[in-house]
């Protein structure tokens, strides 16, 4: 069983450290699940009550400073809109007056202590008592439960070098650490909630009213979304952002759906055209009736994958938490030999040693090592969801900048997926184009094939009626016109029908040659006419298999179709190897032989035909997601539109996180190295500590808030 728990709080990976530490033994206890962005814990548990596991958790967390609320995953789920604007700040009005007068009298100690050069005189020491009383009652709270559960965390270490400074009488310096030590932590979840701001301002799309029209006497009244049922009615005028997913029913307008599909250039809409929460409508009022409820909407689906992702530990953070579990406690035991050795084997000043081993544990905490992490996954998950990008987990960012190879689907992946009339050509003199087009059309008007709904939609004109109609699946269809009888079918259909000629067979092979449909048009005796059908690429595709290439990314093909129109329209993308007559299971097996030659490759489809080879893939695409639950829920990576230059914006990303995680890293690991050398050679402090530990965190977080730009235009 599993209970969720909202720690407003916790803030930073020591906090996490903290709250393992007082629970690691709690009976029925499984594993804990922490996520430092939403502030969540997730207690996995079993054998034990669950009411008992809530109170005991609820219990121990104020205990050490930290309340909590349960979040109840059973109830209906919840708007994840509805509390953006309503959130306290981060750092109170009173937390900044304490912290404003600790740093005053902290730093009237460490004056006064250089003016008369006593450093434990009564003032020096009543003045840093009074800073530590105000800036570290939070840090003692927490140092003391650490302390007691022994969780080697900052607030541990700064404890233990707060009381050993005031043991040999470093009050000032005491006095200081402790105010910049609570600076520290104040502006560390400053720039935290800043990564959280980039989910914000993505739940703040939605408006929070709407015009709705209740019933005719009382017209359209406004009203606040959460109240609005599926098959409302609701009005949009110009200008207004559209507060609910739904479909026009009255109105024709333009509407800006770059927040949710990423496109640069605003759709036209008309009636039962869709439209999506969080766009914006520009020109023409628009009258919708509501599909989904505030908590369904498309947006709000994106949102709550994008929380539910950021809880997804990629193989970087889980290297990060695994080389923290060890690194800590290996620092700790090196500062404790720093105190003792040199004075025991030298001879050396112990108080000497001893501060300089307190440096060195505040320096060890790995807080901006483990933060360094989430911070930047966090932010490229929002760069990436701004951009129409939806990425399931920090896993799938992380992996994607290895893909050497993008395996696709045909139909409506590289093609429009709808199949359209391309060529008309008479073969006798006694018909003309339209003369074969609405005999055609009236033919295939009672089929169900797309081919006959291509030809049927390319006459646009009423039909005529036809008899006797019979239809041989997979060849074509009979029936009678007026009293003469007609066949359509495919190539096979009219070789079987004896009324191919090597003349009509070169015009047929020739259009299959360039990837299309051709559909002869015969009567008893003899053909008269064809028709060319062919699903055409997508205007993108061919700018965005390029781009792939560019990135040093090979394509490949993969199609039920027969393999000449495979080759056709592979050569039409700019792909080079290009595979048909492949069933799913030949899918999958070509997904396992790129991974053998790629290692890491990527599949593209609409999500759901193409699933075993999707999931086959290392990183699978899903088309066209825009509101549609099946895609955003089974693909790894959901492009919101139709546009496959996403893909080549998801690499870009993607390499620029990996890149900013090593520089993250380095900078964390880097800065404490230093430190350490200054420390033990005594030309690092404690105040100074306290700025390296400070100073890295913030470097990078703020380096990680980078990408949130990553992919503006």
């Amino acid at each position: 069983m599993k209970t969720t728990l909202y720690i407003e709080k916790m803030d930073c990976p020591t906090e996490e450290q903290l709250i393992r530490g007082r629970f690691k033994s709690t009976d029925g206890v499984d594993s804990l699940s922490f996520d430092l962005v939403r502030r969540e814990l997730t207690v996995n548990h079993s054998g034990v009550d669950e009411s008992a596991i809530r109170d005991t958790f609820l219990d121990g967390l104020s205990g050490i400073g930290m309340p909590a609320v349960v979040v109840d995953r059973d109830a209906p789920q919840p708007d994840p809109t509805a509390d953006a604007r309503t959130r306290p700040p981060v750092v109170s009005r009173r937390m900044k007056w304490q912290l404003g007068i600790a740093f005053v009298l902290a730093l009237a100690s460490e004056i006064i202590a250089i003016v008369t050069g006593h450093e434990g005189s009564p003032l020096v020491a009543g003045l840093a008592i009074g800073a530590i009383v105000l800036g570290g009652r939070e840090m003692a709270v927490k140092g003391w439960h650490a302390i007691r559960s022994f969780t080697l965390g900052i607030n541990f270490l700064m404890t233990i070098a707060v009381v050993g400074a005031v043991v040999i009488g470093e009050w000032p310096e005491a006095a200081m650490v402790t105010v910049l030590f609570a600076l520290a932590e104040a502006i560390e979840a400053y720039a935290l909630d800043r990564s959280r701001g980039a989910i914000r301002k993505l739940m703040q799309l939605s408006p929070d009213t709407a015009l709705a029209l209740h019933d005719e006497t009382s017209g359209w009244q406004p009203t606040p979304t959460s109240q609005i049922r599926v098959g409302q009615l609701i009005r949009i005028r110009p200008g207004d952002r559209i507060p609910l997913d739904g479909r026009v029913v009255s109105g024709e307008s333009t509407v800006d759906q770059a927040p949710i599909t990423g496109e640069s250039m605003p759709v036209g809409k008309a009636v039962d055209d869709e439209v999506f929460a969080g766009t914006v409508n520009q020109q023409g009022t628009l009258d919708v009736e509501v599909s989904h409820q505030r908590r369904d909407t498309t947006l709000a689906r994106i949102i709550r994958t994008v929380q539910q992702a950021q809880a997804q530990r990629g193989a970087t953070q889980r290297f990060v938490d695994r080389f923290a579990a060890w690194y800590t406690p290996a620092v700790v035991v090196g500062a404790i030999l720093v105190a003792v050795v040199p004075p025991l084997v030298a001879g050396a000043p112990f108080v000497t040693w001893l501060y300089r081993a307190l440096v060195l544990l505040v320096i060890a905490c790995p807080c901006a090592l483990v933060i360094s992490t989430p911070v930047t996954v966090v932010s490229g998950l929002a760069a990436a969801a701004r951009a129409g990008i939806l990425v399931k987990g920090g896993t799938f960012l992380e992996i994607g900048h290895e893909i050497r190879a993008i395996a696709f689907d045909k139909t409506g992946t590289l093609t429009e997926g709808r199949p359209g009339v391309t060529d008309v050509m008479p073969l006798t003199e006694a018909m003309d184009r339209e003369h074969i087009l609405r005999v055609a059309a009236t033919l295939e008007a009672p089929s169900e094939h797309a081919v006959g709904r291509a030809i049927t939609e390319a006459w646009a004109e009423q039909v005529g009626h036809v008899s006797g109609f019979r239809a041989t699946p997979g060849r074509g269809v009979r029936g009678e016109i007026e009293g003469v009888g007609y066949a359509i079918g495919n190539h096979s259909y009219a070789h079987e029908s004896g009324v191919c000629t090597p003349a009509l067979e070169d015009k047929l092979f020739a259009l299959e040659e360039e990837g299309k449909s051709a559909i002869v048009l015969f009567d008893a005796t003899r053909a008269l006419g064809i028709i060319g059908v062919a699903d055409g690429i997508r205007s993108t595709t061919a700018g965005a298999i390029d781009s792939l290439k560019q990135l040093g990314v090979d394509t490949v093909l993969l199609t039920g179709d027969n393999p000449t129109t495979a080759g056709a329209i592979a050569r039409a993308a700019g792909i080079d190897d290009a595979r048909g007559d492949l069933l799913p299971d030949g899918k999958l097996e070509a997904i396992g032989e790129l991974r053998e030659r790629y290692g890491v490759v990527g599949m593209v489809g609409d999500g759901i035909n193409d699933a075993p080879a999707l999931a086959a893939a290392d990183v699978g695409f899903a088309m066209g997601a825009a509101g549609t639950d099946t895609a955003i829920e089974t693909a790894d990576v959901a492009l919101m539109d139709d546009d496959l230059q996403k893909l080549s914006d998801f690499l870009r990303l993607s390499r620029r996180t990996a890149s900013v995680l090593r520089q993250n890293i380095s900078l964390a690991i880097g800065i404490k190295v230093v430190f350490f050398g200054l420390a033990v050679f005594g030309m690092a402090s404690l105040w100074m500590a306290v700025f390296a530990d400070m100073g890295a965190s913030l470097l990078v977080t703020f380096n990680g808030l980078r990408l949130l730009r990553s992919l503006d235009r």
